[in-house]
């Protein structure tokens, strides 16, 4: 396994926990640590072990308070275009495509990139002292890692434009009510719970929770049919092992041993 400069990896009992860790900068992403995420998650997903991905931030202030600005206040157009063409190759788009699940626990502020690193994952959690939000357009700019994207998706056009139009904050509360997470709870207890939902999802079968994430992300994409691909998915699964298992285990009364394959 890589060593990484600004980011821990904890795999055991089939979760691999990644942690960005830049605590002086409240975890800021810049490109060292958007290269270093893209490893550690692949290598996670190619292990065969390891069947839940939990990506959180160091320390009880931030998951990640946004991206390095100090790295791109002079770029131009087209460096300013490869920035946001690059990161969401390497980190954003490659983590919402994965076929390992991921789960966001935020654990403080995150904010433009880190809300959209969260975005990306497969679902999200907060600690009640999160703040979450986008705001580039304070500085001039756009979210650019996929968050004018996403977030409409999650909370609608109207809640989308509030929020990236006015660069505000919102509370964990606040984002539970958009659906922007699906959990609140405590600093504490945070982690804990991403554990539970992980031990829920490693109940099931890789195979067809992987083609799941194929068939709910092709609804979002443009020229994908997202009925299509489900029904290409559904058949698939039919020649799978874990499909044989699972229907077997259901017929015999008897809890599934999914192989994985």
């Amino acid at each position: 396994m890589k060593t990484f400069e600004n980011v821990l990896v904890d795999s055991n009992n089939g979760i691999s926990t990644i942690t960005i860790d830049r605590p002086s900068k409240l975890n800021a992403l810049n490109k060292a640590t958007i290269k270093e995420l893209h490893h550690a998650f692949m290598e996670a997903d190619e292990d065969p072990d390891i069947k839940v991905i939990i990506i959180t931030g160091s320390g009880e202030k931030a998951f990640v308070a946004g991206a390095d600005i100090s790295e791109f206040a002079d770029y131009s157009v087209s460096q300013g275009s490869e920035l946001a063409s690059q990161g969401q190759a390497l980190l954003f788009d490659y983590v919402a495509h994965l076929s390992t699940p991921v789960i966001a626990a935020v654990n403080g502020f995150a904010l433009g990139g880190g809300l959209e690193l969260a975005m990306a994952a497969h679902f999200r959690i907060a600690s009640d002292n999160a703040k979450m939000g986008l705001p580039e357009v304070s500085l001039g700019v756009i979210p650019g890692y996929g968050g004018t994207q996403r977030l409409p998706q999650l909370v609608g056009k109207g809640r989308a434009f509030e929020m990236i139009m006015t660069a505000g904050m919102i509370s964990a509360e606040n984002a539970l009510d958009y659906g922007l997470v699906n959990y609140v709870t405590t600093q504490e207890e945070l982690i804990p719970l991403a554990e539970k939902l992980a031990g829920k999802i490693m109940n099931n079968s890789p195979v067809a929770i992987a083609a799941a994430i194929v068939a709910i992300n092709a609804g979002f994409e443009e020229g994908e049919n997202g009925y299509d691909e489900e029904i290409t998915q559904f058949g698939k699964c039919f020649g799978t092992a874990d499909f044989q298992e699972g229907t077997q285990a259901f017929l015999q009364k008897r809890k599934a041993n999914f192989p994985g394959k």
